[in-house]
């Protein structure tokens, strides 16, 4: 499993396509390796998905997403989950992990 979390200043950053990072965490036997930064490309919309599927992302975890995105990421078969709260990407991934993840709204308004 290959998390990707979109991030500003080391915390989950609530709108997924602005983000200034992401934060790629490998899983291997239930355990997140230590997290690793990629510099995103330029936004475009419906970019990111491709993008990030190409690099071996299997989940996403965000606070907010526009539905094309999530559409587009659903066909390429990668999960994603909505809602999170802004918290350390290890944390969040520890937590989907355990099932104690807690998600609210999606953030995202398109």
């Amino acid at each position: 499993m290959r998390f990707a979390i979109p991030t500003a200043q080391g915390k989950l950053c609530a709108h997924f396509g602005h983000c200034e990072t992401f934060t790629l965490l490998d899983v291997e036997q239930g355990v997140p390796a230590q997290p690793r930064m990629l510099l995103p490309p330029p936004h475009e919309p419906g970019l990111l998905p491709g993008w990030l599927k190409e690099r071996g992302v299997t989940h996403v975890i965000a606070g907010g997403m526009g539905g094309r995105a999530r559409q587009l990421f659903e066909q390429a078969g990668v999960t994603v989950t909505v809602g999170a709260p802004v918290d350390d990407p290890l944390a969040l991934v520890r937590a989907y992990l355990n099932g104690t993840l807690v998600t609210g709204e999606n953030t995202c308004d398109h």
